[in-house]
């Protein structure tokens, strides 16, 4: 699909208010001038000013292109309100959004579709204690304990000893109402972006290597917090699993346009899928724009493909 930049009138969407709202600018930030040097005059928006939703509602745009992170932008909210406009939007829809979002709920739907996932338990506020011991006895330590619906790593912390599970349960639980608690895989930490919609594609595989321990938000955020190899180190067959895993996760959470699931691979190539992510980081040294660019798509170039696969009917 062929599309002029300059006869669309695109809502460019960041900030928001959830814990990832600064990281939600910066991908606006990123975004805005990659957009601008594709030849859009994109028309920015933030969620969390009323007069910025109200210019959404009573303007007439033909594509939003979002860049939230978090709840209120990647959890459904923002599409279930431009489904209801009428405006086309890069990303996953609602359902799909709202699935990918929920830590939980997305390994069931990767289970389902046989997609290998660490064993986890859900916990809710006043939990059963016995269920939660007799997980712990089956899996062992270490565990990762996470909030269900935060992004951006926010919360995740590694438990090696057992008298520590239950501080970090409880700061998880400051941050959301439901908390995973996980089996911990040991291996390199790689991540596949996939695009499309009826055929989507898997671009090159980012093996991920962190300044600290794990990808956590300083990892992901702090300058030089992490490297990015891309193509990520491995062997074919391991690379063709990967991207076949990307795909079947994004297929399974019924994402179109763009999603990034990150997995980890262990000393003996076994890959594990953790979570999928439906609005991707879009700054310069985003994972996404970076996987892009390998593949020979400028920043650019990609976001003129979001939009493209925006506009599909």
């Amino acid at each position: 699909m062929a599309i002029d930049p300059h006869a669309l009138r695109l809502a460019l969407i960041a900030g928001g208010t959830s814990g990832e709202r600064d990281i939600s600018i910066a991908s606006g930030d990123g975004a805005e001038a990659a957009l601008r040097e594709a030849g859009f005059s994109p028309v920015r928006l933030d969620p969390a000013n009323k007069d910025d939703l109200a210019t959404l509602v009573q303007e007439p745009f033909d594509v939003a292109f979002l860049c939230l992170h978090g709840r209120g932008g990647e959890d459904g909210s923002i599409q279930g309100m431009l489904d209801l406009l009428g405006i086309p939007y890069t990303g996953p829809g609602v359902w799909s959004s709202a699935t990918a979002i929920d830590k939980n709920k997305s390994k069931l739907f990767y289970e389902y579709d046989h997609i290998p996932t660490p064993a986890s338990i859900c916990l809710q506020q006043g939990y059963d204690q016995e269920k939660l011991n007799a997980f712990v006895e089956s899996t062992g330590l270490p565990l990762v304990v996470k909030p269900v619906c935060e992004g951006s790593a926010l919360g995740v912390e590694i438990v090696s000893d057992a008298a520590e599970l239950a501080p970090a349960i409880a700061r998880s639980f400051e941050l959301d109402t439901a908390v995973l608690v996980e089996q911990y895989v040991e291996g390199d930490e790689l991540t596949v972006a996939v695009l499309g919609n009826a055929e989507p594609f898997a671009l090159p595989v980012i093996q991920i290597v962190p300044r600290n321990d794990f990808y956590d938000f300083d990892a992901k955020y702090a300058p030089g917090g992490s490297q990015h190899i891309c193509p990520a180190p491995l062997s074919e067959e391991v690379t063709a699993r990967a991207q076949e895993l990307g795909i079947a996760a994004h297929k399974a959470l019924e994402c179109r346009c763009m999603s990034r699931t990150d997995m980890i691979v262990t000393p003996e190539g076994q890959l594990w899928v953790l979570e999928t992510n439906t609005i991707p980081g879009m700054t310069q040294t985003s994972l996404l724009p970076d996987a892009a660019r390998a593949a020979g798509m400028s920043f650019p170039e990609l976001c003129v493909k979001l939009i493209e696969f925006a506009l599909e009917d």
